[in-house]
């Protein structure tokens, strides 16, 4: 801070340098030091309680001392870029992504959990919607366009993060990775399903929006993987087209 702030700023940043950091960062001179607490309490417990909602079974795999380390020092080291409530979820995960260092004792998952359980906040609150008239609830999601939901999300994680609780801890990767995609539904339900690397890359080129119709689409599958029968595919992937169209996950085809 510059030397010639106006006084009213420097006592703000004395003030908001203590509330995040109390251990290290002196509080103002002349402010009691009760009066102090209850502002360090309410500002730390605001943020804790709802990082801890956001990510409940990160919560619930960490004990006390561990948890408010972690919290304790995303508070004090991360600058936050907004002031809302509901965007301190995603910017504790972009802390632990690219900001904090790693620890030896931390949950090796860590990282990978942490982003599963924000997705589902995310998908809760996004004003992403389909637009009814974009889209034919009804078509041949095989002879016409499939459309993919903006409100399903597909990832791939070395880790099992969906099955991760206090009973079922894994202590290493998966032998396989783990693809998932994670929607919301029609009735705002926010859902999650397993998926295998065929029908990830059925929902990549189905959200590439290049035009495809759902045969071409499964034809190219087909191709990729040098199939000897793609009516073999086809005629399986066209069974899945119908289980996404059923979650919402591909609500319909493009309206011509």
């Amino acid at each position: 801070m510059s030397a010639g702030q106006p006084e009213f700023i420097r006592r703000q940043y004395e003030f908001a340098a203590h509330i995040r950091d109390p251990d290290n960062r002196p509080a103002p001179q002349d402010v009691e030091d009760r009066r102090m607490a209850i502002y360090r309490d309410l500002f730390y417990n605001n943020v804790e309680g709802f990082i801890a909602n956001t990510f409940p079974v990160l919560r619930s795999l960490l004990d006390d001392t561990a948890w408010h380390a972690l919290v304790r020092d995303y508070f004090s080291s991360h600058r936050g870029q907004t002031p809302y409530f509901l965007e301190i979820p995603r910017e504790f995960l972009a802390w632990l992504e690219s900001e904090r260092t790693p620890r030896e004792d931390d949950l090796p998952f860590l990282q990978e959990l942490a982003h599963y359980e924000w997705v589902e906040l995310a998908l809760s609150i996004s004003e992403e919607n389909v637009d009814p008239d974009d889209i034919d609830r009804d078509g041949d999601l095989l002879e016409a366009v499939p459309v993919l939901s903006p409100l399903a999300w597909h990832f791939t994680y070395t880790y099992p993060v969906h099955q991760i609780a206090p009973g079922n801890i894994p202590d290493a990767p998966g032998e396989q990775t783990t693809c998932l995609v994670i929607h919301r539904d029609r009735k705002h339900e926010v859902g999650f399903l397993e998926i295998n690397p065929v029908t990830k890359r059925l929902l990549e080129l189905v959200g590439a929006a290049n035009g495809q119709t759902g045969r071409q689409v499964l034809e190219q599958i087909a191709a990729e993987m040098n199939h000897p029968d793609p009516a073999v595919v086809i005629e399986g992937g066209t069974g899945i087209l119908g289980q996404l169209h059923e979650k919402d996950i591909i609500p319909g085809t493009r309206r011509m």
